[in-house]
């Protein structure tokens, strides 16, 4: 009987990123960006939580640094970076909604539900968009509850207010 080889962790490459008080870890794989953790949790914890390999090592990072940067200093509304995105079709899709959202607008879960057709499936959008792998380039934050109350976030709601102000010109740069 031959001896099963357990597959080695993927490899990704991490970086830290802060802003305003804020830590956040930016991975990369070896074809994009993968994920932007909005907290400071400890690499162990996010390598045993994503079964990775993570190596300190900003190279990889460098555009999506660049870009984070730029975008939390007002410079750009845009990102080129190239993404590494796992998720099901459905997560997918609504994630690619959620890239329509225009710079400084927001939307309701209900209506991404209706813009994916299926009116009924806004817990399932929000779902979605909790398991979002990349915020801020995939704006989640944007989205908000019916009554546009700000609702969930991976960050906490303080810092989904601040890039909301960000987005809308109300903070001083």
């Amino acid at each position: 009987m031959a001896k099963k080889t357990k597959a080695s962790p993927e490899k990704l490459y991490g970086s830290t990123l802060s802003w305003e008080g804020w830590s956040f870890r930016i991975l990369s794989s070896e074809t994009g960006l993968r994920w932007i953790e909005l907290s400071s949790t400890p690499i162990d914890d996010l390598a045993r939580r994503l079964r990775a390999r993570i190596l300190p090592d900003d190279v990889p990072n460098e555009l999506a640094l660049d870009e984070l940067h730029r975008y939390l200093r007002a410079e750009t509304r845009e990102f080129t970076v190239t993404l590494d995105i796992r998720g099901t079709p459905f997560q997918r899709a609504v994630w690619e909604s959620l890239t329509a959202i225009p710079y400084g607008k927001t939307a309701a879960y209900s209506e991404i539900a209706a813009a994916l057709g299926n009116p009924q499936a806004a817990r399932a959008v929000g779902q979605a968009v909790g398991t979002n792998p990349l915020p801020m380039v995939i704006p989640c934050h944007r989205v908000l509850g019916k009554d546009e109350r700000l609702v969930g976030y991976s960050g906490g709601l303080p810092l989904k207010e601040r890039l909301l102000m960000l987005e809308r010109g109300s903070l001083s740069l």
